[in-house]
């Protein structure tokens, strides 16, 4: 098995690249990619989804981002320790009708030794915006990586 640095445990600082890598997976939209990053037996809960393995979190992606369409994402390390991180997120999509939304959260990331994602658990909201209200519109630009987002 290759490693997936940075590897725990983590500082402020490779706790920041861990979550901008996952960020930066995340906008490619690509369900393949972003399972690469977890465990072969990652287990997951999001919302009120539960899932396990690499081959439901392809499904699980893959089902997301043809519902949540030019989803735009933007992650906030919130805290590190260990081999665990917290974070907190927002993202920008529309849905078939039209109508934009931007969905809050949280999530709760455990890794193993070799970096990968072994566990992740996410809280998520969603809030109807009017398209005048975005923020987001494109993978954040290298100048902006490391700044928080804002709570509203």
């Amino acid at each position: 098995m290759s490693d997936r640095p940075p590897l725990p445990p983590f500082t402020p600082e490779t706790a920041a690249q861990k979550v901008q890598a996952a960020e930066d997976a995340w906008n490619s939209r690509d369900p393949e990619r972003v399972s690469l990053a977890y465990t072969e037996d990652s287990r997951w809960r999001n919302r009120d989804t539960f899932l396990t393995g690499r081959a439901e979190i392809v499904a699980f992606l893959t089902a997301k981002w043809e519902r949540e369409l030019d989803y735009v994402l933007r992650k906030s390390l919130w805290a590190a320790d260990d081999d665990r991180i917290a974070v907190r997120f927002q993202y920008e999509w529309h849905d078939a009708d039209g109508h934009w939304w931007r969905s809050y959260g949280n999530e709760l990331w455990e890794f193993d030794a070799h970096g990968l994602m072994s566990r992740r658990e996410a809280s998520i909201n969603d809030v109807q915006i009017p398209a005048a209200d975005r923020r987001l519109f494109g993978p954040r630009p290298p100048e902006e990586h490391g700044r928080d987002i804002p709570l509203r």
